[in-house]
């Protein structure tokens, strides 16, 4: 058997695709969450993918690297969100 890493929000879609691998291509699922800064409950996220069945559940904090090599790039180009 082989892994794959899916990248892993914790909505339904994502859920049901963890099992849906492993059903479809005998393959370990290994989620990955980035936290970019949004107010979510990423420990609760990452218990829902290993109770699903994910092999581990990682969250990688990418805050910082979101900020310099996004957010502030459309800030200086005259980006407006509303």
């Amino acid at each position: 058997m082989g892994t794959v890493v899916l990248a892993y929000s914790g909505g339904l879609d994502t859920s049901v695709a963890i099992r849906w691998i492993q059903e479809h291509y005998d393959l370990d699922v290994i989620t990955l969450t980035i936290d970019v800064g949004n107010a979510r409950d990423l420990p609760a996220i990452a218990a829902r993918a290993e109770q699903i069945g994910a092999l581990k559940a990682l969250v990688v904090d990418g805050r910082a690297d979101f900020v310099r090599y996004f957010v502030w790039p459309a800030l200086q180009s005259g980006a407006i969100y509303e």
